[in-house]
């Protein structure tokens, strides 16, 4: 039977080249799927400034199990503890802080940090001109003096943690790794403890081993050493040490990857067995007469199967390649949108290739065995009988499959409308939804094309006359063959439309909401580490200002709802927040926000079970732990949940230690021109401040509240366009197999253009149908969310996004029935006709 299967692969191509390109695409997106939380499950970072020793010690970076957003110091005790470790040779420290050289009024490099000079051996930097730093000097790397055009000897002007700060250049170091390096100034040891403000802190520790020590080992006794104080990394984790709240990340990833990896699962295993059930079903007249000249069922089953075997043999293990490349596209769109650094490299191996090899052949296998099964099974005599026209469709198997599915998907809907609260997770119950509703609807779509068909039949007629008459005539006694189109593009349709509309309700609700809460007509960026606090007065003493308020974001926890909950920080300033922020129906004073306080929503106070005078307790995005005394409440903003702290005691806790944005709000009256000329004075006074108006700030945030849109929308397009190759395939094939009929057709008298038009009617049908079935399925994802984020029943979002589905559907069917029909017709149809039918 293995020499038969063979056989038949060569004189079957058209089906089993369809069949082919399901199983290929579909690995290749599963195994890209794999790579991503394989990637995220991993984050490995390859170390750059501190490649040069083996082991690094670091912050926890995590709280609770939960990943900090902030850079966590270590306290200098952890550096006595390190060196105390038996094998430890060398243990170098490592401080970090936001550090710009400033020439002719401008950053040189915003992306620059200060070092201390002892750190310089982690990278290794090496002196190439000048000495060590002294007290007001600075060693420049190479890169920065050639951009600045600074020499040894030369002053150069600095803007240090906000403010402005002239040094000497003591040296010019330069680092030949060849590795990607951030710009480096150093100072000396003493003097960036005292620059960066962290109190005796490090960010990191370097440990080089003692000659003869094992890595290995010595990285065992270090973390024992340290457990609790401090983590260790080595390898190719190395790197995170050097990306603060990095790990924040890790969660994204692997839910995203999990998320639209089942998804993809699902639709693939639904487009293989798709595919491969119409190919056996075109197949039925030959396993009749296979079964009619003494075949056994046993035979028959076995061939199928060998032919199916050789099939995903081939295609999974050509699928490596592209699904690695397919992969690297989708974690592109996850780092050039900021969802992860790009230091962290994507990873792909053997794990993700298995698995999306054995979802592909076991999607094939199990389309084998059930759509084989029939063949195998009837009886020889009825085999025959059967084969010219397949009617019989609806098992116990098919029917409890599609109620599983469909069930499923409602439930989801129920969940989502009834247990789920508008946030990030609500996506996870209501974006599944139309995935399995659309598989349990295409499970019965012969029988709800049939249904269809009749009750269309009528006006069918009535408009298209002779080609109407034999479409309807091919869909009413055929519908098994016509559902086989109808199946894919109702899956298109549904995931498409239920994912775009879900994503353009979460844009606009959210850009809606943020506009409304934001009050402010201009915000002051700053790209070189943040504001000093005389930025703040200077803005304010501008004619027209009637408020201003700085702006710190971070992510922290609050421990009095139970461990760990994580929660939205904003930093502001007490005099300048009712101006620049709506905080509706206020109850306690916000301008008592100063010191170890907080404000939060009535509905957060509730839920913590806190009132005004209470303290809650919560965590820094670094981990440090604080109990805020609450002093004002206001009305809760589902879509903009915060605490409100004040900025001085935020901005501490945060990578960057101080402010990076300062909101601005006009009088009614102002000359918005004058202010702006005062806010770019104040602007040019401060290297690398940018300034924005209330409408670039409202789109800036979008984008950060949306972080994740551009690789949801790329994700979301490589399931489609799997769906998309689907439709192609099962059209295609369909098509090519009914050459024969379409020969005998015009061998009785048809015309090529009476055929073609028979076609068009048929590609109407299954247009009509699938929109149907397509926006039903998409219903159950696009209403339970709407419900819930919009409090409406309809999407917010252009119609021109179902338009363009439907329309992009319309031409798939027409482009993958009539060109192949057409091009078909320019062979005599004497010929056709004697393909097998």
């Amino acid at each position: 039977m293995w020499l038969l299967a063979l056989r038949t692969l060569k004189f079957r191509k058209t089906g089993f080249i369809a069949t082919f390109v399901a199983m290929l695409l579909g690995a290749a997106i599963v195994m890209a799927c794999g790579g991503l939380m394989e990637t995220g499950v991993r984050m490995a970072a390859p170390p750059q400034r501190l490649a040069g020793v083996p082991i690094v010690v670091t912050g926890q970076q995590t709280y609770d199990s939960t990943a900090l957003t902030e850079r966590n110091r270590i306290d200098p005790s952890v550096l006595d503890t390190v060196k105390a470790v038996p094998g430890v040779g060398t243990a170098i420290t490592d401080l970090s802080f936001p550090a710009t050289v400033v020439a002719g009024g401008k950053a040189v490099d915003a992306g620059s940090a200060g070092h201390n000079w002892t750190s310089a051996g982690l990278t290794p930097y090496t002196l190439t001109q000048g000495a060590a730093p002294g007290s007001g000097q600075v060693v420049l790397d190479s890169t920065l003096a050639a951009d600045s055009g600074a020499a040894v000897g030369s002053s150069v002007q600095l803007t240090v943690h906000g403010a402005p700060r002239t040094f000497t250049v003591s040296g010019i170091a330069h680092q030949s790794t060849g590795r990607t390096v951030q710009p480096s100034l150093f100072f000396s040891d003493a003097q960036a403890q005292q620059l960066a403000g962290s109190d005796g802190k490090f960010d990191s520790i370097g440990v080089q081993p003692a000659p003869g020590v094992d890595v290995a080992k010595l990285q065992q006794a270090v973390s024992s050493a340290v457990s609790g104080k401090a983590m260790v990394l080595t390898g190719e984790r190395r790197g995170l040490a050097d990306l603060p709240g990095t790990l924040s990340s890790q969660q994204t990833v692997t839910i995203l990857a999990a998320v639209f990896g089942s998804w993809a699962v699902l639709i693939v295993m639904f487009g293989v067995a798709s595919t491969m059930g119409l190919s056996l079903q075109q197949r039925a007249h030959e396993m009749a007469l296979l079964r009619a000249i003494g075949t056994t069922s046993r035979q028959v089953r076995r061939m199928i199967l060998g032919e199916t075997a050789v099939l995903s043999v081939l295609a999974t293990a050509l699928a490596i390649a592209p699904g690695f490349v397919i992969g690297k596209l989708l974690y592109g769109q996850l780092t050039s949108n900021g969802v992860v650094s790009k230091q962290i490299i994507f990873q792909e191996d053997w794990i993700p290739i298995t698995v999306g090899a054995f979802a592909a052949i076991a999607a094939a296998m199990s389309a084998a065995l059930f759509a084989g099964r029939k063949a195998a099974k009837t009886k020889p005599v009825a085999a025959l009988a059967e084969s010219t026209l397949q009617t019989k469709w609806l098992t116990t198997t098919r029917l409890l499959l599609a109620l599983f599915f469909m069930v499923n998907g409602v439930m989801l809907s129920v969940i989502t409308v009834t247990v789920m609260t508008d946030g990030p997770t609500l996506a996870s119950t209501a974006g599944p939804a139309s995935v399995l509703f659309a598989i349990g609807l295409a499970l019965l779509a012969p029988g709800i094309t049939k249904a269809i068909v009749v009750a269309v039949s009528w006006p069918v007629r009535a408009l298209s006359g002779l080609s109407g008459y034999m479409a309807l005539r091919n869909a009413t006694t055929n519908n098994v063959r016509m559902a086989g189109a109808v199946a894919p593009i109702v899956l298109l349709i549904g995931v498409a439309t239920g994912t775009l509309y879900m994503q353009s309700t979460e844009d606009h609700v959210s850009a809606k909401s943020y506009s409304s809460n934001v009050l402010a007509d201009y915000v002051l960026n700053s790209s070189t580490g943040g504001f000093a606090p005389g930025v703040l007065g200077s803005v304010r003493s501008i004619p027209g200002v009637s408020g201003a308020s700085e702006l710190v974001s971070s992510i922290g926890f609050v421990d009095s709802a139970g461990s760990g909950n994580t929660m939205d920080l904003r930093g502001v300033s007490a005099n300048g927040v009712q101006q620049t922020i709506a905080l509706n129906s206020l109850t306690g004073s916000i301008g008592d926000l100063q010191g170890n306080t907080v404000a939060l929503s009535d509905k957060q106070a509730k839920n913590f079970g806190v009132h005004i005078g209470d303290n809650l307790k919560i965590h820094f995005g670094d981990g440090a732990a604080a109990d805020p005394k609450v002093v004002a409440t206001y009305a809760d903003n589902p879509q903009e949940e915060y605490l409100l702290l004040p900025s001085d005691v935020l901005a501490p806790h945060t990578t960057a230690g101080l402010p990076t944005k300062i909101l601005v709000r006009a009088d009614a009256n102002a000359d918005l021109g004058q202010i702006q000329s005062h806010l770019d004075s104040v602007a040019a006074a401060v290297p690398g401040t940018a300034i924005a108006d209330r409408s670039t700030l409202t789109s800036s945030n979008n984008q950060i509240q949306q972080i994740l849109v551009a690789s949801n929308y790329t994700i979301v397009a490589m399931i489609v366009g799997y769906a998309a190759i689907t439709v192609i395939n099962t059209l295609v094939a369909v098509t090519r197999k009914r050459q024969g009929e379409f020969g005998l057709q015009r061998l009785t008298g048809a015309t090529k253009a009476q055929v073609l038009g028979m076609l068009s009617v048929e590609g109407v049908l299954v247009a009509v149908i699938a929109t149907v079935l397509g926006t039903i399925a998409s219903a159950t994802t696009i209403v339970p969310y709407s419900l819930v984020k919009a409090h409406s029943v309809l999407p917010q979002g252009s119609i021109g996004i179902y338009l363009a589905i439907v329309g992009g559907a319309l031409a798939l069917i027409f482009g993958a029935t009539l060109l192949p029909s057409w091009r078909g017709m320019r062979t005599p149809p004497i010929e056709t006709a004697r393909s097998p039918a």
